[in-house]
C-alpha cells in the first residue's frame, strides 16, 4: 500500500469516525475539494466545514467499498455511504431538513490526489437524486421505458 491509499484511508475512518480534526494532518492547509452538492471548496477550514454539515448529518455512517484503486499520486474509491438522517441536512440553497430518520445508501466515488504527504484535492461524487429519494423528500424519477 502506497501513500495515497494510506491517507485515504485514513481521511475514511476520520470522516467515519467524526473526528474531523484528524483531517487536519491529513489534508493540506490549500486542499481543494469538489463536491456535487456545494461545488468547489477551498482551503482545510471550508472542508471541513462541509464535512461538519453534511456528513455530520447522518449517524452510524459507514463506508461500504467495492473498488479500490491507487496510482502514484492518487486513490480512488467507489463504494457506498450509508448512514442514518439524524441531524438536520443544510441543502445547496441555503434551506436545512429537518431529521427524517431514515437510513440511506447512496453510490459515491472519491478522487484523492495526494503530494508531499498531504491529500492536496479530494473530488467526490455522489447520487444526490438517489440521496433526495430515499429520504423522502423527491419521488422516484420515472423510467424511460421503449416499445
Amino acid at each position: 500500500m502506497g501513500q495515497p491509499r494510506e491517507l485515504m484511508d485514513r481521511a475514511t475512518a476520520a470522516v467515519l469516525a467524526g473526528d474531523l480534526e484528524a483531517l487536519r494532518a491529513i489534508y493540506a492547509p490549500d486542499v481543494v475539494a469538489t463536491t456535487p452538492d456545494e461545488g468547489e471548496l477551498h482551503g482545510i477550514d471550508r472542508f471541513i466545514e462541509w464535512n461538519q454539515t453534511f456528513v455530520g448529518s447522518f449517524t452510524d455512517r459507514q463506508y461500504v467499498p467495492l473498488n479500490e484503486h491507487e496510482t502514484a499520486d492518487c486513490a480512488i474509491d467507489q463504494g457506498e455511504f450509508v448512514g442514518t438522517h439524524t441531524e438536520p441536512l443544510r441543502m445547496p440553497d441555503g434551506q436545512t431538513v429537518p431529521p427524517t430518520g431514515k437510513q440511506i445508501r447512496v453510490r459515491a466515488a472519491d478522487v484523492a490526489t495526494v503530494r508531499e504527504g498531504r491529500i492536496v484535492r479530494h473530488d467526490f461524487y455522489f447520487d444526490q437524486l438517489d440521496m433526495l429519494v430515499q429520504l423522502g423528500l423527491m419521488e422516484a424519477p420515472v423510467s424511460a421505458t421503449t416499445t
